[in-house]
Parts: structure tokens; sequence; C-alpha cells
């Protein structure tokens, strides 16, 4: 198993054990239904939030870093998740905008961040897995490029309502149960990471199987060998 997607999955499953058990212990403070995730960040604990997101963001880092090694992830793959790594790190480090106070430029970065990396890493894993029939690991290739599809889509869905919204006036985060809807995607989109994790770690050079090719052929041989003599 390559060893940065192993760190990288062993992060990205701690950091998002954590949100989740931010959610769990919140319920009764925030409403999963209407408040997103990085209402989190804004309370006692929201320094749990930052560190969890981190946590996620270096593990992306990890994994992106053993698709790249690996000849897997291409240029555009490489770029995207590496902008879906940088967005969460922006939403880590700048805390989410109270919207009972005035704009502060701490919460447009945090939106900035979130946007760009929840667009992001849908089309990183449906790039990268696009070839999911030729993959050595074909179940993990197609799990990450069904979750990536599946991302893409519910980001256009989330866009068609919010337009939808505009266009009868309404606010675009009362068109839908946003909170919901933002940790749907979530979990696609972190299945989509671990997949593509999963199928960095067990892939195997194009290299490595020729040698070990080589090398099987040579021990046939000299079985023959000995039989002959």
């Amino acid at each position: 198993m390559h060893q940065p997607a192993r760190w990288g999955l062993g992060a990205v499953a701690v950091g998002a054990t954590v949100i989740i058990g931010l959610d769990v212990t919140n319920l009764g403070e925030i409403d999963p239904l209407r408040r997103t995730i990085s209402q989190h960040g804004l309370g006692p604990e929201g320094w749990i939030f930052e560190l969890g997101v981190a946590v996620l963001a270096a593990g992306s880092a990890a994994i992106c870093v053993s698709l790249a090694r690996r000849r897997l992830a291409g240029i555009v793959g490489t770029l995207t998740l590496t902008l879906w790594c940088a967005g969460l790190f922006v939403a880590a480090w700048f805390p989410k905008q109270d919207w009972s106070l005035a704009p502060t430029l701490s919460g447009s970065l945090h939106r900035a961040g979130s946007f760009v990396a929840f667009l992001s890493l849908p089309i990183g894993a449906v790039v990268i897995a696009r070839s999911w029939r030729r993959a050595e690991r074909r179940g993990a290739a197609l799990t990450a490029f069904a979750f990536g599809l599946g991302s893409v889509l519910w980001v256009a869905g989330m866009a068609a309502m919010a337009l939808y919204g505009a266009h009868n006036g309404l606010p675009w985060w009362r068109v839908m149960p946003l909170g919901l809807v933002e940790r749907v995607l979530a979990v696609t989109e972190v299945a989509a990471l671990i997949a593509l994790g999963v199928w960095a770690a067990a892939h195997t050079p194009a290299l490595a199987r020729s040698q070990g090719g080589s090398q099987s052929g040579d021990e046939v041989a000299k079985e023959l060998a000995k039989r002959l003599t």
C-alpha cells in the first residue's frame, strides 16, 4: 500500500469523524436541516471544527500526492484536488460569517474557500476516474467516478434551485433545506475522495508489474532448466 495514500485515508477518516461527532453532539443546538456544517465554527467548539477540517484537508493533500506520484491524476485532476485542499484550509482558517452581524472579510473568505472546495472535488473525481474501465482496481475507480458524478449533479441541482429562488425573489438559502443539502453533498464528496485514496493505495505502477512479470518468467525458466537436467 502506498504510504501517502494510507496516511491520507487515515487523516480523512479522523477529520470526518470529528465533524460528524460535532453534528451528533450538537443536535439540540444546531438544526442539521437548516444550519450548514460551518455553523460549528461559530460556537465554543469552533477550534475543534477548524481542526477537523484542517486534518481532512491534510489527508486530502496526501491522497493527491499519491495519485500524482502514481500518475493517476493528470494535470487537471491534480489541479482540482489541490484547489479542494486549498479551499478546505481557507474554510478552516477563516470562520463562517455570523449573519446577525455586518459582513466581514473572514466570512467572505470562508464562503469563497467552501465554494471552491465543493466545486473542485467532484470535477477532480470525475476527471481522474473517468477511465475506470481500464483501471487496475476497477471497483475503487468506478466508485470514485460514481460519487464524483453524483456530486456534480447535486451541485447542478443546488445551482438550479438558487436560480429558481432568484427568479422568484427568494433568498437562495431559503429555497432548499441548506443544511441537509450541504451535508449530503459533503458525504458524497468525501466518499469519492476515500475511493480515490483506496485506488491510489492499491494501484501497482506499470514498471513494478512488468518487473514482477519478468521475475516470474525467470523463475519458470530456472524450474524448467532443473527438470531438463
